[in-house]
């Protein structure tokens, strides 16, 4: 029996900073999509994919045709891709299912591949403290609000939540540039939720995550590795399982400038 070669990746934030330089990175990504497809058993997309995306009943964000249709193109061909919500792409409904055939998910699951199990997630409003992020969640998840924002007309809701998504996430992108983070492990917030997770799954052998924009792969516990999957607007890093075993790699990318660890 074929073993798995299972690809994973997170936070592509399509839209930003410019419609120019968002299509050089989508045209990108579908390279590495065209260059995986070629022996992948599933692929994992943990969430962020755009940087701002809502459906109406009738309508649908702009552009991405070249990403969306690749999708179509290897799900068509019987490999399963499944979709992260993140907390930019949070309003995510049905629209990847039906016409993608993508398995869409929100909350965090357990999947098993070889005897080998992996629980997987976005990573946002996981661990402890980043509350003001928690309260706003609920207010983004909370269905009346989605109800009065699908009655803004698509032209001015897709360009008021592109806007102050672009800003939140370029000035995060800015002062990381200006005063590189230096991150401890033992404070990186999702190595205390798998910390935490493991003693109520002690079976699980990856903890999977996106969201945090680092790439980091660290043993936790007696068995468990964390994996944090990195970007795709500087660094182009993914993970991949293989023969028993979870890597990361960078794709056309020599981007060594990365956050230390400690």
């Amino acid at each position: 029996m074929k073993n798995s070669k299972i690809y994973f990746a997170s936070d592509f934030h399509f839209g930003i900073p410019n419609h120019e330089s968002s299509l050089i990175r989508e045209k990108k990504f579908v390279r590495w999509l065209d260059m995986i497809k070629k022996d992948a058993t599933h692929i994992f997309l943990l969430g962020d994919i755009f940087d701002f995306w809502f459906e109406y009943d009738t309508a649908v964000p702009k552009g991405y045709v070249r990403l969306l249709g690749k999708i179509a193109e290897i799900t068509d061909s019987g490999i399963p891709v499944h979709i992260f919500r993140g907390n930019h792409d949070i309003w995510a409904f049905d629209y990847f299912k039906k016409e993608l055939n993508c398995e869409l998910y929100r909350k965090p699951v357990i999947k098993e591949f070889d005897g080998k199990k992996f629980f997987l997630a976005h990573g946002d409003g996981l661990g402890p403290g980043d509350t003001g992020y928690k309260m706003m969640k609920k207010i983004f998840e909370y269905k009346p609000n989605q109800f009065l924002f699908k009655w803004l007309h698509p032209d001015i809701g897709s360009r008021m939540g592109l806007y102050f998504s672009k800003k939140s996430r370029l000035a995060s992108i800015n002062k990381y540039m200006k005063k590189p983070e230096k991150i401890k492990i033992q404070d990186e917030r999702l190595m205390h939720y798998a910390k935490r997770k493991i003693t109520q799954f002690p079976e699980v052998d990856y903890f999977v995550f996106g969201h945090r924009h680092i790439p980091l792969q660290e043993k936790i516990g007696d068995k468990s590795e964390l994996i944090i999957l990195g970007d795709w607007l500087f660094l182009f890093s993914y993970a991949v399982f293989e023969n028993g075993n979870m890597s990361l790699k960078y794709f056309e990318s020599d981007n060594t400038k990365l956050p230390d660890f400690y």
